[in-house]
């Protein structure tokens, strides 16, 4: 059969590979064959890689196993997943998350040529389901940026309006999959670079509770607030890769068992869903964003919801307080890249100036200036007068939400205060650049999961741009989110 893929998602997919309808080559093929046309102007992926297609042989060999099979499979170590749900799924990979062997630059100048020495979690659980890696995907280096135009590699432009950015930072990955580049793809998410690139883009961006997705194997930015998650077409392609890469990890003394969070829910039928309306008039939000907002509001009324007003009452210091402590863990985590251990070296006169220049040659503005910025707030006699007060007022951030969650089982905001912006109209201005997080870092400061959702489109310049919201629950309890969001979307 001819392969579809706008209509593709891994859901059906999954059924045409188990039917015979297709292979998971001639599937794989189709997505390299996309890539090589459009990634030129998009800019989406880094690096293909060659090996992608004798990877698709070789689940063509365990799909043959299962076709021909009317027992269940014996090799549990070979198949863990029993419903091979991502066996044969071609899909796109952060560059910032390791997969041995393969380069991993974060998108940095200083990470040119490393290569990984091991598979991040993700990767290892991903490969043992027998999903086909294409390859990594362009990004903000080191994660630092919220429209992927601070890559070291040059821009990665919208698939929906190339005159306009991604989203950031894993704006590679988002475009991977609305240019049909790919069928799912990794990203990572600190203060919304998931949900936000997943709105611009018009898919689906999942950031998990904190520590339910291993973080081992992923470069880190802040190590408290980062995140793996996916991005998908569909809510229940992103229940599906949730599912495939959650879990314990010993690697990662961060990670948890989701099962020992209580189960909670207020509402008896279908999620009770809040909405801070005196937080939406924060931060320049678009009319017409809040326009569509009102939409959604009223589709899920009409759906049987019950809709109440909540108040978050320090959800307005977040960014403040994300741009405190988030530039501060970026100072600690970013002095392993000394031109000694690993990545780029530059000589100087002497040991000291080999760091010097080694950073100054290998390092971008933004993560220059997160750098400095967070050595100033953690130096001496600055320390409590900022990062400490940040770190207070986190935990009054995280005790609003406990507390809202007490009467409602879902928070409802937008994504982000507009669709996507235009190439350029941000960089010279970090301000208004870190304002596009007001919606999305909330959920990253008190690691609850959120997921942005595609919710219609904006008319700007005789473009229609996607537009999306966000919905957010109580720790570990993405299921609800799923739940929500199928509902919406419509999804069976």
């Amino acid at each position: 059969m001819k392969i579809d893929l706008n209509k593709l998602t891994i859901k059906t997919a999954h059924d045409h590979l188990k039917d015979g309808d297709f292979t998971s080559v001639e599937l794989t093929r189709g997505y390299l064959d996309v890539i090589a046309k459009k990634n030129k102007d998009i800019n989406a992926y880094l690096e293909v890689f060659d090996d992608a297609l004798e990877a698709a042989k070789k689940a063509d060999i365990k799909l043959d196993k299962i076709r021909n099979s009317k027992s269940e499979i014996r090799d549990k170590s070979e198949m863990p997943n029993q419903n091979f749900e991502l066996l044969g799924i071609p899909c796109a990979i952060k560059d910032n998350i390791l997969i041995k062997g393969k380069i991993a630059s974060s998108a940095s100048k200083i990470l040119e040529d490393y290569h990984a020495t091991y598979n991040a979690t993700v990767i290892s659980k991903l490969g043992k389901e027998g999903a086909i890696f294409l390859g990594r995907t362009n990004m903000d280096e080191f994660a630092m940026g919220a429209s992927t135009e601070n890559s070291a590699y040059g821009v990665t432009r919208n698939p929906h309006d190339l005159e306009r950015v991604p989203g950031g930072s894993s704006g590679g990955s988002a475009a991977s999959v609305a240019m049909n580049g790919s069928l799912f793809a990794l990203g990572s998410d600190t203060g919304g670079s998931i949900r936000q690139p997943a709105s611009f883009c018009g898919i689906v961006g999942l950031k998990p509770t904190y520590g339910a997705v291993s973080r081992y194997g992923l470069m880190a930015m802040a190590s408290s607030l980062d995140h793996i998650g996916p991005l998908t077409k569909t809510v229940t392609d992103s229940e599906i890769v949730f599912n495939a890469i959650r879990g314990k990890d010993v690697k990662d003394g961060t990670s948890i068992d989701q099962s020992t969070y209580p189960k909670m829910r207020i509402g008896k039928k279908k999620p009770i869903i809040g909405v801070p309306r005196d937080f939406l008039g924060q931060g320049g939000i678009d009319p017409e964003t809040i326009r569509a907002f009102n939409v959604a509001v009223e589709a899920f009324k009409a759906k049987g919801y019950e809709v109440k007003d909540i108040v978050l009452p320090n959800i307005a210091y977040s960014i403040a307080t994300y741009y405190i402590i988030v530039p501060a863990e970026v100072s600690a985590n970013m002095a392993r890249f000394d031109g000694v251990r690993y990545g780029l070296h530059v000589d100087g006169k002497n040991g000291i100036e080999d760091y010097f220049e080694t950073r100054r040659a290998g390092l971008g503005r933004e993560v220059i200036r997160r750098i400095l910025l967070g050595a100033y707030v953690l130096s001496s006699g600055y320390y409590d007068a900022y990062y400490n007060r940040a770190t207070a007022v986190r935990r009054m951030i995280s005790d609003d939400f406990r507390k809202a969650f007490e009467s409602v089982d879902v928070i409802l905001t937008p994504t982000t205060t507009g669709p996507a912006f235009k190439i350029g109209s941000k960089t010279t201005d970090p301000v208004a650049m870190y304002l596009e997080d007001i919606f999305t870092s909330p959920a990253d400061l008190t690691g609850i999961p959120a997921m942005s959702i595609p919710a219609g489109t904006i008319r700007k310049d005789g473009k229609d741009l996607p537009i999306g919201i966000q919905l957010l629950a109580r720790h570990g309890d993405e299921a609800t989110l799923f739940e929500a969001g199928k509902d919406f979307l419509g999804e069976s």
